[in-house]
């Protein structure tokens, strides 16, 4: 599989915090050509996560970009996403792959060699990696890994790796140089006084 270099993902408690509206996010997204994009959203009910599902999917349709959810395999499903990505504590890859079928993406979080070396064993179809630099979106992030770790992963798997943690425009391409396939961006996405469309666009122009 070919992964895109550009791995955005919303997560619905980061625009609320800073008062974005979803749709406005997805259609910068959508504007600036991300081929890649995953939902997050850890608070909300089956019913509100379909219906964002839903108002993205409309956002980009006609545009060939790849709908990763986060953590519920089932709702991906139902909302006839393209794949979904799984934590640690939640479904195996394995589990999520019964539930997704063979033909959706199945993505793996891991944060530590061991982990990697399991998801790397498992059906997943990606390994995202990190946080390789700290990052404050999540509260209960795990301790960093850094480039070392990145590089020690790249050599543990053969699947694509997907960095996440920290990663901004200034050090993006330094992480693919550390053997990163992809890199996952989150709160870079928005930076104040420049639209998300620019900032993605940057990304893309550094990532090559």
């Amino acid at each position: 599989m070919g992964l895109p270099k550009l791995y955005p993902i919303l997560d619905a408690g980061l625009l609320a915090a800073r008062g974005h509206d979803l749709r406005w996010a997805a259609d910068q997204l959508k504007k600036a050509g991300v081929e890649l994009l995953q939902y997050r959203d850890k608070a909300g009910s089956p019913q509100s996560v379909l219906q964002n599902a839903a108002a993205i999917r409309e956002a980009f349709a006609g545009a060939a970009c790849r709908l990763i959810l986060n953590d519920r395999a089932d709702l991906a499903v139902l909302a006839s996403w393209d794949g979904v990505h799984v934590g640690q504590g939640d479904l195996l890859p394995e589990d999520a792959r019964r539930v997704v079928g063979a033909q959706r993406w199945v993505g793996v979080s891991t944060h530590n060699d061991e982990q990697v070396q399991r998801a790397d064993a498992s059906s997943a179809d990606y390994v995202a990696v990190g946080p390789v630099f700290a990052t404050g979106t999540k509260l209960d992030a795990e301790p960093v890994i850094g480039l070392d770790g990145l590089r020690r992963a790249r050599v543990l798997t053969t699947k694509p790796i997907v960095a996440i943690g920290g990663i901004t425009r200034a050090n993006a391409r330094s992480v693919i140089e550390a053997g990163a396939d992809s890199v996952a961006v989150i709160s870079a996405l928005f930076v104040e006084g420049e639209s998300v469309e620019k900032v993605v666009r940057d990304f893309l122009e550094i990532l090559g």
